[in-house]
């Protein structure tokens, strides 16, 4: 009786062992930050303080010779806003994911003007379709197949979903809505032996579905994303400068071309300040032209986990409106806490 149990414990043990070499590390990061934020005048502020916690999870393993990993953030544990990652790493032929949120394609350098904080368009009121206006994105992060591959010293990084981009839980689906596609390019200089460089660019499509177009528009009546970026260090200083376009498909839409600068300075290891400028032009089909004019300036100063980061933005003739009411401000004081 006694060898057959030490039989079983030994099958048992030898079981257990290689469960435990395919198993994934699960590790977890996170973040709180604390934020002081005031309107302009025509806007009532309230409580100006506010927090945000991020809690990330990550885990990856070998499964037939492939990294597969998971990744899982909360944004906004108040918000109730998360995101999340499957990814499958097959070596030489690339990277394949499912994102639900954490940046794909076009997206990943929709603004990519060189700041100390925030984006010189953060926190200042737009439509409220797409956080900011001029920011492109076709297929944007939620739902969508990720590819990703370095070939040469560019990185291709597509992305593509079908219908809307919504975060379905297993088993559902999201109804109607645009399929679309887009991709990005980026590299550095060092393919054109120009140290400190960098840039990118990218396009994408969105379906609008059967409709009467425009002979100034796109005859298949789709949405065209595309950008272009350029940033160039030299020392402590980088300066970075990027034009976009959005072309609307639709019959009488509003198209947008963006302008955007941006120069940051590193003082030393610990502070950095920023300053900016963009301009977004509506193509108004049966009006005049509104041009969208912002600026922002933005300090950081890092002590070990410890940040203190402020911002200042300003934005005149906003959301295609050139009424006294289309201008806004916003400064924001953070502190946050990685740990």
């Amino acid at each position: 009786m006694n060898n057959f149990k030490k039989v079983g414990l030994t099958a048992l043990a030898g079981s257990l062992a290689a469960v435990s070499a395919n198993a994934a590390e699960m590790s977890v990061s996170g973040a709180s930050v604390l934020t002081y934020t005031t309107k302009d005048t025509t806007e009532a502020t309230g409580n100006p303080f506010g927090m945000k916690t991020n809690l990330s999870f990550t885990a990856s393993g070998d499964v037939n010779g492939m990294t597969v990993s998971y990744m899982q953030t909360s944004k906004d544990q108040f918000a109730g806003m998360s995101s999340a990652r499957l990814s499958i790493d097959m070596g030489d032929m690339g990277t394949l994911a499912f994102d639900q949120g954490s940046g794909s394609g076009l997206g990943t350098i929709d603004d990519k003007t060189p700041t100390a904080a925030e984006e010189i368009w953060d926190n200042i009121d737009t439509d409220g379709s797409s956080g900011a206006n001029g920011l492109v994105g076709a297929a944007g992060s939620s739902g969508v197949f990720n590819y990703i591959k370095t070939i040469g010293g560019v990185t291709f990084n597509g992305a593509m979903r079908r219908g809307s981009g919504t975060k379905n839980s297993d088993g559902g689906v999201s109804g109607a809505g645009q399929s679309a596609y887009d991709f990005a390019l980026t590299g550095s200089g060092d393919m054109f032996g120009v140290d400190g460089l960098s840039w990118g660019a990218g396009y994408g499509e969105a379906e609008n579905g059967s409709q009467t177009v425009t002979a100034a528009h796109d005859e298949n009546g789709d949405d065209e994303h595309m950008t272009g970026f350029v940033n160039y260090s030299y020392g402590p200083v980088t300066f970075g400068y990027q034009m976009s376009h959005i072309k609307k498909g639709a019959s009488a839409g509003v198209d947008q071309n963006v302008d955007a600068w941006g120069l940051a300075w590193n003082i030393n290891e610990n502070l950095s300040i920023s300053y900016g400028e963009r301009e977004v032009e509506f193509d108004n089909p049966s009006a005049a032209n509104i041009t969208e004019e912002g600026e922002g300036i933005a300090i950081a100063y890092t002590m070990g986990s410890m940040k203190i980061a402020g911002n200042r933005n300003e934005v005149s003739d906003n959301d295609n409106s050139s009424a006294d009411t289309a201008k806004d401000e916003n400064t924001e004081i953070a502190v946050s806490f990685a740990f």
